[in-house]
């Protein structure tokens, strides 16, 4: 059926719908029927794929290809296949931790997804709800509004001035005037998409207007489900840190690839010899460096600590659509914050009035907008208006009881230009316009007032005594709206405002406050702490704003406040100037937003903007961290946002920096921790090669990659936030990954590492033979493995902090410590255990070698804790 080619009845009849929705019975069966609404994703690789993938890694390829040659000699010569099996093993645990764990970061996304997921008003069974998008069915009755996304194809049963933006599936950017009327063929031919006046379809979004619609298409169904197969599934990009550890991978396989042909050609240009034995032998010896060398699980550990961080944002209502952002929060300098809701509690409660008629006041306030009572005589909708049709209740109107008496037949919708609304109603045999709106405005657009003495013609005193009023309700932080009507002997037919809102009648003033939330103050405070620099943005008046700014010491006088028509007075390079002056803007328009976002950025600040209009995208977009809402946020908004606030709070915008940089250092950590064990391992085998003794085979290099450095590595990144993370400046956004002495840190702690390792390897030698020589030597061999595992078990525990003492520390990472006992007894088991001891190659030592090992190990932390405090000292200084 062409459902523009057909009216509203026989549309409704033809998807068996009705004016009161469909039933929950109704949607099951059609659900079961039809599927979700929700279009065809790309099919995704399964769990075997991954595994391939893995083992196609060029690492885990040296590695394989070591086996092969190590099962080809073995079978030659007939010695043990150990050698093999064991390294064939750790590559398959490799590819089986590298599966779980994209699948583990695959689950976060999807969680954070589910979060995220899209909502739509419906009318079911006469009651209007709030649904997962992807629930509806053919047949739904949809309410639309500025700012939704159109979550199906629909045929328009109301419309209300309703503009779409529909490029998407058009291409043109021109919002389109939608319809409720039926449409007829253009000389016999099929009326084009774009033209289809009286539908909306999903992957469109209303941008002006509201209205009602049914149903007609879902998911695969859609007209954006046509074109579906032809695009492609946007690929979740790696981050700025995840791409510079990539750059660093390559920048380390180069130089592997450099040491091991050079070490391969040394050795067999010393030994002199070609035989095949001679040959395996140095093969090992340069795969030993290339697999020391590499830090296979340094990309999995960042982007598995990431994604653990996200999904814990997640659970304290920061919902991370984009990885970069967890990096961008750390930086911030600048939160630029809507006032009502997020500073706020969203929660608007009338306190105050002036008129001269209460009842005729509150009729006009509760007609003039769109909330309406619930079951319980709650007021649902925008929390402004809510306070509206509230207090019309409070003085016994019910919003329910005064449309029955004066029907809305058509409206002017609000918009942030001219901060004003007009309804028109039906009232017995006459009509009846109400119009609110910011006082200032709606009193430009009135000629009269409703006096005591009936309706009265205005002056300038008059307006100057409102207007005054106005100010005394706005300095004590109240939000003031004035109502005004107009009444017609005829039925209104044209609903243009500028035909509307003009030659009025003023009737009062009502002064409303929206109460500080109280956590946000400690939030505030932090900022400050933190380096950051709370400003608060609002369209309210500039009294108010100040009032609530104050209140939250976000200013400490008006004139750090500037409003938007001050602001729209400067040029761009005087506001650049000038803006270090302004923490509070009021009485903005949204292009206002995006000229203060410019403007910090410019000057080299990392800024995060707020919003949840339609109009409040750009700024979002152009801002380093664009923050859409959750509860009040259009979903165009959220689309277009780096982190959405489930709970509308700015104390989780502070959450969220603080646990961005918590992250960040974790990280930061982990990646410390990985480099300098690689680094020792890279040290210790070239300079035993260059000596001319073995001091580590690869199956011993492997194990210690795979139980000393992989389990530590993620458990620091579990690491609380230290004492201290919201009391630093941010970090410079551009700073490399081996900034503030993190470089140092890896090359001496990787030398410390290799000297111990190396010192316990010619004591073993000694306790072993009662000789201080250069040679093989399995108890040396055995001692040095020890010794290096140990230490850099030991060193982890070092980097739960980079420059505090580890005894200071009063809590304990339970993560940590769990992974720094499993890797002590694994690595005990290997010298102990005799099927492993023979598998690795290694030699049951004494008590008193073990104890010798350990000491050289433990030497790790009073290492450390003397660089640390050095440094602390020298940053005191």
């Amino acid at each position: 059926m062409n459902f523009y080619l057909s009216d509203t009845k026989e549309v409704m009849k033809e998807v068996a719908s009705n004016e009161n929705g469909l039933t929950k019975e109704e949607v099951e069966s059609r659900l079961q029927k039809g599927g979700k609404n929700v279009l065809k994703e790309a099919k995704r690789e399964s769990l075997f794929v991954h595994f391939l993938k893995q083992l196609l890694e060029p690492m885990t390829i040296i590695l394989i290809t070591a086996a092969i040659v190590s099962g080809i000699t073995a079978a030659y010569s007939g010695e043990s296949f150990a050698d093999v099996i064991i390294i064939m093993a750790v590559v398959i645990i490799n590819a089986i931790l590298g599966v779980y764990q994209e699948n583990k970061a695959e689950k976060a996304i999807e969680a954070l997804k589910e979060m995220a997921a899209a909502m739509s008003k419906v009318i079911r069974s006469g009651v209007q709800l709030s649904i997962k998008s992807e629930d509806l069915v053919v047949g739904d009755i949809i309410l639309l509004e500025a700012g939704d996304a159109v979550p199906a194809d629909a045929r328009i049963l109301e419309n209300a001035s309703m503009k779409v933006e529909e490029a998407a599936l058009t291409g043109e950017s021109v919002p389109v005037n939608k319809t409720e009327q039926t449409l007829s063929l253009y000389g016999g031919k099929d009326i084009p998409l774009g033209d289809r006046k009286n539908m909306v379809y999903m992957g469109s979004t209303v941008v002006y207007g509201r209205g009602r619609a049914v149903v007609t298409g879902t998911g695969m169904n859609t007209e954006m489900g046509k074109i579906a197969d032809a695009l492609a599934n946007a690929k979740e990009g790696k981050t700025p840190l995840q791409l510079k550890l990539s750059q660093l991978s390559k920048i380390l396989s180069f130089l592997v690839i450099g040491i091991c042909i050079f070490i391969f050609v040394f050795r067999l240009f010393r030994s002199g010899s070609l035989n095949s034995e001679n040959l395996m032998n140095t093969f090992m010896v340069a795969v030993s460096l290339a697999v020391a060398a590499i830090p296979e699980g340094l990309a999995t550990v960042v982007t598995i600590v990431l994604s653990i961080g996200v999904t814990n944002m997640s659970k304290r209502n920061a919902v991370i659509r984009k990885l970069t952002a967890v990096e961008t929060l750390g930086s911030t300098q600048i939160i630029c914050s809507d006032k009502t809701g997020t500073l706020t509690q969203n929660k608007m409660t009338v306190v105050k009035e002036y008129t001269n008629d209460r009842v005729f006041l509150a009729t006009a306030m509760a007609l003039c907008s769109d909330a309406e009572l619930d079951e319980n005589n709650q007021a649902i909708g925008e929390p402004t208006e809510c306070a509206l049709v509230n207090y019309a209740y409070t003085n016994q109107l019910s919003k329910d009881e005064l449309k029955k008496k004066q029907p809305r037949i058509g409206e002017a919708p609000f918009d942030s230009v001219r901060k004003m609304m007009t309804t028109v109603h039906q009232k017995e045999d006459e009509y009846i316009q109400y119009t609110k709106g910011a006082p200032d405005e709606v009193l430009k657009c009135c000629t009269h007032y409703l006096s005591a003495d009936g309706v009265t013609e205005i002056t300038e005193e008059i307006k100057s005594e409102i207007l005054t009023i106005n100010k005394e309700m706005a300095d004590e932080a109240l939000r003031v709206l004035a109502a005004a009507f107009r009444s017609f002997q005829e039925k209104v037919i044209i609903f243009d405002e500028k035909e509307l809102e003009k030659e009025l009648v003023f009737v009062g003033l009502t002064g409303m406050i929206d109460p500080v939330r109280p956590e946000v103050l400690v939030a505030v405070k932090e900022c400050k702490e933190a380096g950051i620099r709370p400003i608060m943005i609002t369209g309210d008046h500039r009294d108010t704003a100040v009032a609530i700014a104050k209140k939250l010491e976000i200013i400490k006088d008006a004139s750090e406040a500037i409003t938007g028509a001050m602001l729209s007075e400067m040029d761009d390079e005087t506001f650049s100037q000038a803006i270090e002056n302004y923490s509070v803007y009021a009485r903005v328009q949204p292009e206002h937003k995006v000229q203060i976002v410019t403007a910090w950025k410019e000057r080299g600040k990392v800024v995060a903007m707020t919003g949840d209009g339609v109009n409040d995208a750009p700024s979002i977009k152009s801002a380093d961290i664009g923050i859409g809402m959750g509860i009040t946020g259009t979903d165009v908004t959220k689309n277009v946002a780096d982190m959405v606030l489930a709970d509308d709070n700015f104390a989780t915008i502070v959450v969220a920096v603080e646990e961005g940089r918590r992250i960040y250092d974790n990280i930061r950590k982990s990646i410390q921790f990985l480099l300098s064990s690689n680094l020792s391992e890279v040290l210790a085998i070239f300079v035993a090669t260059i000596i001319g003794f073995t001091i580590l085979k690869p199956v011993h290099l492997l194990w210690i990659n795979l139980i000393t450095d992989s389990f530590p590595a993620l458990a620091l990144g579990m690491e609380r936030g230290e004492a201290d993370v919201m009391k630093r400046e941010p970090r410079d956004a551009k700073e490399g990954i081996f900034a503030g002495g993190l470089g140092f840190d890896v090359i001496y702690q990787g030398c410390f590492v290799t000297i111990i390792t190396l010192l316990s390897y010619f004591v073993g030698h000694y306790m072993e033979s009662g000789r201080w020589e250069i040679a093989n030597s399995s108890d040396g061999m055995t001692m040095a493995f020890l010794t290096m595992s140990l230490a850099e078990v030991i060193h982890s525990y070092n980097l739960r902090s980079r420059d505090k003492s580890i005894f200071q520390m009063n809590y304990q990472n339970a993560y940590l410590l769990g992974a720094i006992i499993l890797s002590f007894v694994l690595t005990t088991a290997v010298i102990y255990v005799p099927f492993l001891r023979d598998a690795f190659g290694f030699t049951r030592i004494r008590i008193q070698e073990y104890g010798v090992a350990v000491l050289f190990a433990i030497t790790m932390i009073p290492v450390v804790e003397i660089v640390k405090a050095i440094k602390r000292i020298r940053s005191r200084k």
